[in-house]
């Protein structure tokens, strides 16, 4: 079974175009928002939006999650989650608003605000905005989301490019071709 500095070597030696950081088997995240007023009863509120969200109850969704928000509004778990409520029922720019908030709230940091921009950048290429899309996923990127940094190779034509030839070439030194 591989350990994840194993993983971290094939990753840099199977995607030599991504930014890789050191592992550090030590490192947790902070819960920066455990002592937020309400922070207990928000997170409750916030489980049963995504499960209902999950179900396809949107709307019911949105309520509980805005609901999650009321109960502590300093929080930018919720207005992440209730972008994605918002996006899945069609109204983007009510996305697009709870994505900024939740930028806001994060102060730039931490997990909420990498996903915060790795969706208002997927929201920006759906809206055909693509240089907004690659500064959200570069941000993203730089706060260590793997799909963002995965986002912006793909953007970049000569490192699709060279990405392609390189699985080209370890695809015919696998199977031990010339």
């Amino acid at each position: 079974m591989a350990t994840p500095n194993d993983r971290a070597v094939l990753n840099m030696i199977l995607n030599p175009l991504l930014p890789n950081e050191p592992f550090d088997p030590n490192a947790e995240e902070i819960d920066a928002y455990a002592n937020l007023p309400n922070i207990t009863e928000c997170r409750e509120l916030e489980k049963s939006g995504i499960t209902l969200a999950e179900n396809g109850t949107l709307d019911k969704a949105i309520e509980k999650l805005t609901n999650a928000i009321s109960a502590c509004p300093s929080n930018p778990s919720p207005y992440n989650n209730r972008a994605q409520a918002y996006r899945l029922a069609g109204n983007i720019e009510a996305a697009l608003n709870d994505l900024n908030t939740a930028i806001d709230l994060s102060s730039d940091s931490g997990k909420a605000a990498a996903q915060a921009y790795t969706q208002r950048a997927l929201l920006y290429l759906l809206k055909e905005e693509r240089e907004k899309s690659k500064a959200d996923f570069q941000k993203a990127a730089d706060l260590g989301n793997s799909f963002a940094k995965m986002q912006l190779v793909a953007m970049n034509p000569y490192a699709a490019m060279c990405n392609k030839m390189l699985s080209d070439v370890m695809g015919k030194l696998q199977r031990g071709e010339q």
